[in-house]
């Protein structure tokens, strides 16, 4: 696995950097994905009232196809790496859980058996349509853009993407019916599917 430890505005000192490659990597074993690449970035805030979450640090990662995204933070940068790779195993225990339960469902499948598919129990979401910005009011203040490729897949694919990344919701291109839909969760637990027309 390829890590690439940064900082945001910053510097990472060499002993962080090495001690924050040698966690990833660890963690990484989880899944041995040789091809794998994670993005580690350290963030430190000036804010004293902020002063137990001074540090931040963001674990990205794309294995097995799929992407992990943890976050931590805490007063120091050594804590926060602790904290982040510990969410970050967790997350590919998880991941590693899933993929072998989908693998043993599909061998039932083939044999006659079947896993349940991600329920999905209703296709709008409860709450209210937003109403467009009167004259006077200023339009959204969008201050991150993210772009990324629409793969094809199943409800079930997204809705394990959707956990890895630690979304409340997650955009994909259905393969079955090519429709554009967005999976999300519900606030009874169970999720919701908004499919284009």
């Amino acid at each position: 696995m390829d890590v690439r430890v940064h900082a945001r505005n910053g510097h990472v000192d060499d002993e962080i950097r090495e001690l924050a490659a040698a966690k990833v990597l660890h963690a990484g074993r989880i899944l041995d994905d040789d091809g794998g690449s994670a993005d580690v970035e350290f963030a430190e805030r000036t804010n004293p009232r902020l002063a137990d979450e001074r540090y931040r640090v963001e674990i990205t990662t794309v294995l097995k196809g799929r992407t992990v995204r943890v976050e931590a933070a805490a007063a120091d940068d050594r804590a926060a790496l602790d904290i982040a790779v510990d969410k970050f195993e967790r997350q590919l225990r998880r991941l590693k859980e899933r993929l072998v339960q989908r693998h043993r469902g599909q061998a039932a499948a083939r044999n006659g058996g079947g896993a349940d598919p991600a329920q999905v129990t209703e296709a709008m979401p409860d709450a209210e349509p937003s109403a467009a910005p009167e004259d006077g009011d200023n339009p959204a203040n969008v201050v991150r853009v993210k772009r990324f490729e629409l793969r094809p897949m199943s409800v079930d694919e997204a809705a394990l993407q959707m956990d890895m990344l630690g979304h409340a919701f997650f955009f994909f291109l259905d393969a079955e019916t090519g429709h554009h839909c967005v999976l999300y969760h519900r606030r009874d637990g169970a999720f919701g599917l908004i499919e284009s027309v």
